[in-house]
């Protein structure tokens, strides 16, 4: 990685970026995130690595939340972003039409599901997911005439508004969370193909009983991996359950790709490894190649919107654009799609081998280059449970009964933000830097670029072996299993 001519001494370079750490907490609101976890001053990036102003490099598996899929200034995202600053392009167009904006749709469309891809429009807004939800919400309510939205627990689709309506830290009656399938913790007690069948039987209640106390809504918004929700892929047969449920009904089916999509999953669009077809996809993060950008596609035949109904000022990123071409086309043409999935798997098999020695990993799970390890405490969460939860009917707001059966799996163990804060810190004391995501930030969350190397992932697992040793040793009871 290339360096100033000059260098500073070591001490000096530690002082300055204490002095800009200072200005920043003196500065800054006390709601900052990453700021807090992460106090670093980065100068230089390349790939996987960083350099803070200290000198000290960093391996980063953040990756500005799944932003760069091609990681830090990579070569062809720079090239593209060159030549577009080069040819004196417009860099502001709100939503006239470019080159650079037709060669970007161009190729996002020739990565879409082919059932979408034929069918499609894209509506650019403003330049954050959190907008790209609005505006789908927004779409599918115009085209529907209807107002509410299905949602699902521990969903997180941004901080609008309108977006944190259907996350699940908020509440609005305008919008009804269902239950989101998953092993470790699932909401009735079983996990696996039963747990989620029992899921989508009561998203099928909640529409059909009329007594449910909901009307037909005017879509249903899906992650197809809880990405800031622990981690937590979606079964693929709950997602086809899914979207035949919506099919039947008439009701649009919104994926929120903003983390999964451009090859992050193993996939270039999540929805893939289900094989369905949405109506509507919110895109952001990736899509820009590093720089803000977010669209919404949806079938034609929903396009009800009136112009201006949901615009945006800074829709018409012409720098984003570009990268965003640079870096789809890349993925596409190198098979990092396949490269995610293949080292995904290994990295998730090592990370196993590892929870088998350290108690204090409850679990480990994702798909592709999404990874989330939970930290556990060392008590057992009120015992045992003694049978397994069977659906029988809505109760209540979008509620839903049970009754128990035999056969359901013990209660897993108490998630620890307080562990998965110490690993992240050990990481980070050894040149890793890692997320926390999950109901409470008990998941230590690896996204790196999708041009990670072997030896860097190597790398990577040896390091936040070494993290979860330290904290074993000190937090865990007895360290190892």
């Amino acid at each position: 990685m290339a360096g100033p001519t000059a260098v500073a001494e070591p001490s000096q370079a530690r002082s300055a970026q204490e002095g800009i750490l200072r200005r920043q907490s003196a500065r800054e609101p006390a709601a900052r995130t990453y700021a807090r976890a992460l106090p670093i001053v980065p100068v230089r990036a390349r790939g996987l690595t960083i350099e803070g102003a200290d000198g000290r490099r960093y391996l980063d598996c953040l990756s500005g939340e799944g932003t760069l899929a091609l990681g830090h200034n990579h070569p062809v995202v720079l090239e593209a972003i060159r030549k577009v600053l080069d040819s004196g392009a417009p860099l502001h167009a709100l939503d006239l039409a470019t080159p650079v904006k037709d060669a970007f749709i161009t190729e996002l469309f020739r990565t879409l599901p082919p059932g979408l891809a034929t069918h499609a429009r894209v509506q650019f807004c403003g330049p954050a997911g959190t907008d790209a939800v609005k505006a789908a919400v927004k779409l599918v309510r115009a085209a529907t005439g209807r107002h509410g939205v299905l949602a699902f627990a521990g969903a997180h689709h941004g901080m609008a508004s309108g977006a944190l309506e259907a996350s699940g830290d908020a509440f609005d009656g305008r919008v009804d969370r269902l239950p989101y399938p998953q092993d470790y913790r699932c909401p009735f007690g079983v996990g696996g193909p039963h747990g989620a069948e029992l899921a989508a039987r009561w998203t099928q209640s909640v529409l059909d009983d009329p007594e449910s106390g909901e009307s037909l809504p005017a879509g249903m918004i899906l992650e197809p991996l809880q990405s800031e929700g622990g981690v937590l892929p979606a079964p693929d047969e709950w997602m086809r359950r899914m979207r035949q449920l919506t099919a039947d009904r008439s009701i649009p089916l919104i994926a929120d790709e903003i983390q999964t999509g451009v090859g992050r999953t193993g996939a270039f669009w999540a929805v893939e490894h289900s094989g369905i077809t949405p109506d509507v996809m919110v895109l952001s993060k990736a899509i820009g190649g590093s720089l803000p950008l977010a669209a919404v596609v949806y079938r034609d035949d929903l396009d009800a919107g009136e112009s201006g109904a949901h615009a945006g000022t800074f829709r018409g990123n012409q720098l984003a654009m570009a990268a965003g071409t640079a870096t789809m086309a890349y993925v596409r043409e190198n098979g990092l799609t396949e490269r995610a999935a293949s080292l995904g798997a290994r990295m998730l098999g090592q990370l196993r081998e590892l929870s088998r020695e350290f108690s204090v990993i409850g679990d480990v799970r994702g798909r592709g280059l999404l990874i989330g390890v939970e930290m556990v405490e060392g008590e057992w969460e009120g015992g045992a449970v003694t049978g397994a939860a069977e659906l029988v009917g809505p109760v209540g707001q979008g509620g839903a009964g049970v009754a128990v059966m035999p056969g359901a799996a013990p209660a897993p163990r108490r998630g620890s933000p307080e562990l998965a804060a110490a690993v992240q810190r050990e990481c980070l004391r050894r040149g890793l830097i890692v997320e926390l995501s999950g109901r409470h930030a008990s998941v230590v969350r690896l996204l790196p670029p999708l041009t990670i190397t072997d030896e860097q992932a190597t790398a990577v697992l040896d390091r936040l072996a070494d993290a979860v040793a330290a904290v074993a040793r000190v937090h865990g009871p007895g360290g190892g299993r």
